[in-house]
C-alpha cells in the first residue's frame, strides 16, 4: 500500500514537470543559499582562524608606551619578567622605519624590526629560506638580516639574496634568510619587513628602548595568574603610572574571535533559512492548487474504497519528494557556488557534513510541515462533493 502511494506520487510529479519544478524552486534557492553562505563563511573563518592562531594562544603581548621618565622596557625589566613561573620565553620587539639600499636600488620607509631567537623558535613557519637569528647574533650584536618577500621581489628579483649585503640606515647587514610570504588574511604582514637582532637595533637604529614584548607561556591554563604577575612587575617598573603599558592575553582574543565568527555563521544560516520557509509556503500553495485540480480523482478513489489515511499519505509523500529533490538540487548548486566563490576570494573550500545534513534535513522537514495541511485537507474531502464536478 505504501509503495502504491509512492508510485502515484512520483507519477504525478513526473506528469506535471513544470509545476513540480516551480514548486521546488523555492527549496532549491533556500538550500543553495544555506550551503553557499555557510560554506563560504566557514572557509573564510578557517583561513582567518589559522592566521589568528599563529599569533599564539600561548602568548601574552605587552605594549610599553612608557612615561616621560621611562620610555619603554629595558634589559632589567625583561630579566625580572623572565623569572616569573610559567614563562617559557620572551621575544622583544624594537621597530622603526627607514630606507634600505641594495646596490643602486633604494626602497623607502621599510619597517625594520629587532627580534631575538625566541621569535623564530616560537614561529617555526616564519622562515622561507636560509637561517633565522640565533642567540649568538643577539649576544654579539651581529649585523645580519632576514627580509620579507616584497623586498626580495623589489631588490633581488631573479637573484638569490642570501649572503648579499643590504644597507640599512647607512650600515651594511648580511642577509641570512628570507621570511615566508604572509597571506591576505594575515593579521600582520611581514612581506615588507626586515628583521635584525634586537640588540643590534638598539645600538644602530637610534631606538633606545623596547616598546613591545611577546611572552610565551608553558601552561595556558595559568595565563590569568601570569598576567597578574607581569602587571605587578610593570607597575613597579613604571612607578604605578596609568596608561604606561597594556597587556593582551592572546588566548582570550582568539577565543572571542572564534565565538564571534560562529555567531556570524549562525546568523547568515538563519537569514538563508528564511528562503526555505518561503519555499515551504510555495509547496503548500502548489499542493493546495493540486488538490483543487484533482478533486474528482480524490472523490473517485474514495468511492472505490481508498481510506483518508492513504489519500493523506499520497499527498504528504508527494510534498516530501518535492522538498528532498529540491534540497538535493540546491545542495549541488550551493556547493558549486561556494567552490567558485571560495576560489575567487582565495579561501579554502570547506564543506562540512553537518551543513549538508542541516540543509537537506531542513528541506525534508519543510516538506512534512507545509505538506501536512494540504494532505489532511485532501483526506477530508467528501466523496459526494468531490464527484459533483463530474
Amino acid at each position: 500500500m505504501l509503495w502504491e502511494s509512492i508510485r502515484m506520487s512520483w507519477e504525478n510529479i513526473i506528469t506535471n514537470k513544470l509545476r513540480s519544478f516551480l514548486t521546488m524552486l523555492g527549496i532549491v534557492i533556500g538550500v543553495a543559499s544555506i550551503i553557499a553562505l555557510i560554506t563560504i563563511v566557514q572557509g573564510a573563518t578557517n583561513s582567518i582562524s589559522q592566521q589568528v592562531t599563529t599569533l599564539g594562544a600561548n602568548k601574552i603581548t605587552v605594549n610599553a608606551m612608557g612615561t616621560p621618565l621611562k620610555q619603554g622596557l629595558n634589559e632589567e625589566d625583561m630579566k625580572n619578567i623572565s623569572k616569573i613561573e610559567n614563562i617559557k620565553g620572551l621575544s622583544p620587539t624594537v621597530s622603526t622605519k627607514t630606507n634600505i639600499v641594495y646596490q643602486d636600488e633604494i626602497k623607502e620607509d621599510v619597517t625594520v624590526q629587532g627580534k631575538n631567537e625566541v621569535y623564530f623558535q616560537s614561529n617555526t613557519s616564519m622562515l622561507q629560506s636560509g637561517r633565522s637569528i640565533n642567540i649568538l647574533d643577539i649576544q654579539s650584536k651581529n649585523q645580519v638580516a632576514v627580509i620579507g618577500q616584497d623586498i626580495v621581489t623589489a631588490l633581488f628579483y631573479g637573484v638569490n639574496p642570501l649572503g648579499k649585503n643590504l644597507i640599512i640606515n647607512g650600515t651594511a647587514y648580511k642577509i641570512i634568510g628570507t621570511l615566508a610570504p604572509s597571506s591576505g588574511f594575515s593579521a600582520t604582514s611581514n612581506n615588507e619587513t626586515v628583521v635584525i637582532p634586537y640588540t643590534t637595533a638598539l645600538r644602530s637604529l637610534g631606538v633606545k628602548s623596547i616598546t613591545a614584548l611577546d611572552i610565551y607561556l608553558v601552561d595556558t591554563t595559568m595565563a590569568d595568574d601570569t598576567v597578574l604577575d607581569i602587571k605587578g612587575i610593570l607597575n613597579a617598573a613604571f612607578n604605578y603610572k596609568d596608561n604606561a603599558y597594556s597587556v593582551f592575553n592572546m588566548g582570550d582574543i582568539i577565543a572571542s574571535f572564534q565565538s564571534m565568527m560562529s555567531m556570524m555563521s549562525l546568523l547568515l544560516g538563519g537569514i538563508a533559512a528564511i528562503s526555505l520557509v518561503v519555499g515551504g509556503i510555495g509547496i503548500m500553495n502548489m499542493m493546495l492548487v493540486s488538490i483543487t485540480e484533482r478533486t474528482t480523482e480524490i472523490g473517485l478513489r474514495k468511492a472505490l474504497g481508498a481510506t483518508p489515511n492513504r489519500i493523506q499519505a499520497q499527498f504528504l509523500i508527494e510534498s516530501i519528494f518535492l522538498s528532498i529533490f529540491g534540497g538535493l538540487i540546491g545542495l549541488i548548486l550551493g556547493s558549486l557556488i561556494a567552490y567558485i566563490a571560495s576560489t575567487l576570494i582565495g579561501v579554502a573550500y570547506s564543506m562540512q557534513i553537518s551543513t549538508i545534513f542541516l540543509a537537506v534535513g531542513f528541506s525534508a522537514v519543510v516538506g512534512i510541515i507545509f505538506g501536512y495541511m494540504p494532505a489532511r485537507r485532501a483526506s477530508r474531502l467528501n466523496p459526494i462533493d468531490a464527484l459533483r464536478s463530474l
